[in-house]
């Protein structure tokens, strides 16, 4: 019996390879052809706006003729629509891959060896898989927010300093009071994204990590079904962001 389900096991295993390979290879044979369509319509747009006046000059004439013949519009909407279409498509394609063969990989496992593995139906592949690309939106928002910051503390430092430095004729504190807003800005957020987590102003990155992990647990979205729970979690995350080593060094040097 072990030999039956060894063998089948390994079969398993070598059809997941075997969707895995084909699967890589047409999503990079895909992905391939988008970026060359798009190289091409991007050399094209560039050579024809250095012409300038030679760009209306073309379009009024070949332009047109193209546009009117099937064959040139078919081709020019082909340039246009595939790479979309394709990269939905790819999208798909990678969903499918990881669903697929993350389930056989544990199927072959699971036939193999049931008292070491678990079986998992094809629906908490799925599962997992549409919390990992949440995962992913959640953090490329969470890196576009931090680069907002950043942006907006450099402004308000530069503005600060200009406003400070053109105020400088009219004495001492006025300059003073000018250069104290920005620090004082980042000491009240900073302060209440300690309150956020429930720690002190004074807190380690260790004393931040672990009050993170408690609240994240607590207010997680899968968890927790409050209908505030989000809300929280992602006021929970920010603050925890926002608590950086850089952000902990600076505002002890307050």
């Amino acid at each position: 019996m072990n030999i039956i389900n060894n063998l089948l096991g390994k079969i398993i295993y070598f059809v997941a390879k075997s969707i895995s390979f084909v699967l890589d290879s047409l999503i990079r044979l895909i992905v391939t052809i988008v970026i060359f369509i798009k190289s091409v319509s991007k050399g094209l747009l560039v050579l024809l706006s250095m012409g300038g006046c030679l760009f209306f000059i073309f379009f009024a004439t070949w332009g047109l003729r193209i546009l009117l013949d099937p064959m040139g519009l078919l081709i020019v909407m082909f340039f246009i629509v595939f790479p979309v279409l394709a990269s939905i498509f790819v999208s798909k394609l990678k969903y499918f891959k990881y669903v697929v063969t993350e389930y056989l990989f544990n199927l072959s496992n699971y036939v193999t060896d049931k008292n070491k593995y678990t079986y998992k139906s094809i629906n908490d592949y799925k599962t997992a898989y549409r919390k990992a690309e949440e995962e992913k939106i959640r953090e490329e928002q969470r890196r576009q927010y931090e680069q907002q910051r950043q942006w907006q503390e450099q402004f308000f430092k530069q503005h600060w300093y200009q406003q400070g430095s053109q105020g400088n004729n009219g004495g001492y504190e006025g300059q003073r009071g000018y250069s104290l807003n920005p620090n004082a800005e980042f000491k009240s957020k900073y302060e209440k994204s300690c309150d956020v987590l429930g720690i002190p102003f004074n807190s380690e990155k260790s004393q931040i990590k672990l009050a993170y992990r408690k609240k994240a647990k607590e207010n997680h979205p899968d968890l927790n079904k409050d209908p505030g729970a989000t809300r929280r979690f992602q006021e929970i995350t920010d603050a925890y962001e926002f608590l950086s080593d850089e952000n902990i060094a600076r505002y002890r040097n307050l």
